[in-house]
């Protein structure tokens, strides 16, 4: 009987132990998605800011453009 109690009590504490493991590393893995989706969003952010500037710059561009044809059309 002792025999079979302690070998039930190792069963258990392997048991938690492994059942610890697979806990910790599901909390790793839903980390690592959470801090992956995370540095999309900042990428997805610098991009879109990026963009801004660019189109800004078309913009101010097209409008020189457009005053200096203005310009040469009326003289």
């Amino acid at each position: 009987k002792k025999k079979m109690k302690k070998v039930l009590l190792f069963a258990a504490i392997a048991a938690t132990i492994g059942f610890g493991a697979c806990t910790n590393k599901q909390a790793e893995a839903e980390k690592a998605k959470a801090d992956s989706l995370a540095e999309v969003a900042r990428l997805d952010s610098i991009a879109a800011a990026e963009q801004a500037k660019a189109d800004s710059i078309v913009a101010a561009a097209l409008d020189t453009v457009t005053a200096v044809v203005e310009e040469v059309v009326v003289k």
